[in-house]
């Protein structure tokens, strides 16, 4: 199949007008456009039968699609990923929709996690879609780090970081551990935790770890990899990710099958799944991204599309993402500049707290 982008090249200006209507009326209805419907809108005046024939051809190529035995069409997940690719036209942000995110972000919260929870509730009420929003790790100084024993299978890691911000993290210690292995494991990281980042520590003590092996009793050196091991995983991502807005997915006229797909998506929303991906679509690249159907490895899912932008720190690293997830009739042109704003504002409140 040739690409979307050859496709479009190709096809004259019929064609062309043809597609895009039927693509903009099923973003607009959610409903398959039929020919007549496309005879009053055409620029050009053409009967019906031809524009029939011009809608089998773009059925032939895998544009469109025919759900029902009417002559009305839809587009299949490559005419909706040619149309965003090729002819979508974005809009500017709408000054209304800037005034609602704005008022979000004015909010006199002094917690960032606060903070982007405010804006994922704002997102989704501005979008009517569910709202995404990655939070950044914490990344300032540590000051204290204690294992806490909870059973023979499960511990807590304790981290105080200096900005008095505390993390407890659960995990399964290696086997055998004892009161003492965890007060010298937890003695050897704090003789090199403070004043250094997690990501700092992570390097120093796996060096250290390395270096003085013969030191450090093995239950101890088992426990601190296992520490690093949590530090550095996904433990803490099911936190990090801020669901908002999922009751807008339930339309009241959601056919069956629609109901099952929204389940599954909130089933795979509930566990979390591939969080670290999230963040590793975006950093494909500064700006908006837009995955259609199973383009979308997130989240299990053929019938939902995700809109989706990056935010930066003061060093312009990628730190968080914004993002909007929604069936994949959404209104592309409106949704895409209000995710890139309210990427590029987080982006600027958290450089300018920090």
């Amino acid at each position: 199949m040739n690409s979307a982008h050859e496709l479009l090249s190709q096809m004259n200006d019929r064609s062309r007008e043809v597609f895009r209507r039927v693509v903009e009326g099923y973003l607009e209805s959610g409903e398959p456009v039929g020919s007549r419907t496309l005879t009053r809108t055409l620029s050009e005046k053409v009967s019906a039968a031809t524009i029939r024939n011009v809608m089998q051809d773009l059925e032939f190529l895998g544009l469109l699609d025919s759900p029902h035995v009417s002559a009305g069409r839809i587009p299949t997940q490559q005419g909706l990923r040619m149309f965003v690719d090729g002819l979508l036209e974005v809009r500017d942000l709408d000054n209304t929709d800037r005034e609602k995110i704005d008022a979000t972000m004015g909010a006199n919260t002094q917690d960032v996690g606060g903070l982007l929870d405010k804006v994922g509730s704002a997102l989704s009420g501005v979008t009517q879609g569910a709202s995404l929003v990655l939070t950044p790790k914490h990344e300032a100084p540590l000051k204290h780090i204690e294992f806490v024993s909870l059973g023979h299978d499960r511990a807590l890691v304790v981290i105080v970081f200096a900005d008095g911000h505390v993390e407890n993290r659960v995990f399964t210690p290696p086997p055998g551990q004892t009161p003492s292995s965890m007060r010298e494991a937890a003695n050897f990281v704090n003789a090199l935790a403070e004043g250094r980042t997690v990501n700092e520590l992570r390097r120093v003590m796996i060096e250290e770890t390395k270096r003085r092996r013969q030191e450090i009793d093995s239950l101890a050196a088992e426990l601190i990899e296992a520490g690093v091991a949590i530090w550095e995983g996904e433990s803490d991502s099911s936190e990090r990710l801020i669901v908002r807005g999922r009751a807008n997915l339930l339309g009241d006229d959601s056919a069956e099958d629609e109901l099952e797909r929204i389940r599954h998506l909130f089933d795979d929303l509930e566990r979390k799944r591939d969080i670290a991906e999230f963040l590793d679509l975006t950093e494909q690249g500064d700006g908006v991204r837009i995955f259609i159907g199973s383009e979308n490895k997130l989240f299990s899912l053929s019938g939902s599309s995700l809109v989706v932008s990056p935010y930066m720190n003061a060093d312009r690293k990628i730190i968080g993402a914004v993002g909007v997830i929604g069936p994949t009739r959404l209104n592309y042109g409106r949704i895409v500049p209000i995710v890139d704003y309210t990427a590029q504002l987080v982006g600027k409140l958290i450089a300018d707290r920090s």
